[in-house]
């Protein structure tokens, strides 16, 4: 009997990324949402894909989401929602994060159930686009239009984050 071929698709039809192309991606929810499936398969794919990903989880507070940003320094920011309210977080989320100097340039990406009423509400990807998102990827586009995306869009490398200020020691006697 001679050996067979597996001919079974691979779980990742797209290769993975080049080494240059590799992003360093953080993976969150919106503050309200506590799913955590979405997350989990995000960070499974993006691996496949060859991207480095770190899951920040469920209900993270945006204030916690900028401050991962910024000790992370990711190439992008990967929001994903489920519960319904994506479009009106997401919307404070990217409004907050895009106020603030070192992050502005970050590449940030939603998709899931933008609204309570899902696809049949029609698109919030306008008003998020408006609002600062570089891409929104409504539940009903499915996985393929998202992994299109990162491979086509540019990768924006964060710049490294200052070092701390450092205080010199006061000098004894010193006016």
């Amino acid at each position: 009997m001679s050996p067979t071929t597996s001919t079974l698709p691979s779980p990742c039809p797209s290769s993975p990324v080049p080494v240059r192309d590799r992003r360093r991606i953080l993976v969150s929810s919106v503050s309200s949402d506590a799913h955590t499936w979405n997350l989990v398969f995000l960070q499974l794919l993006l691996e496949e894909m060859g991207h480095e990903v770190f899951n920040a989880g469920a209900c993270v507070p945006d204030e916690l989401v900028l401050s991962e940003c910024r000790r992370l320094r990711p190439d992008a920011l990967v929001i994903s929602t489920v519960n319904g309210h994506g479009a009106l977080d997401g919307h404070r989320l990217i409004t907050r994060l895009r106020q603030e100097p070192d992050l502005r340039e970050l590449q940030v990406v939603i998709g899931g159930k933008l609204g309570v009423r899902g696809a049949e509400a029609g698109t919030h990807a306008p008003a998020l686009m408006a609002a600062g998102f570089d891409a929104v990827f409504e539940d009903a586009a499915g996985t393929e239009e998202f992994r299109r995306y990162l491979g086509e869009a540019p990768v924006r490398r964060q710049a490294a984050a200052p070092p701390p200020a450092r205080r010199t020691p006061a000098l004894a006697g010193a006016r």
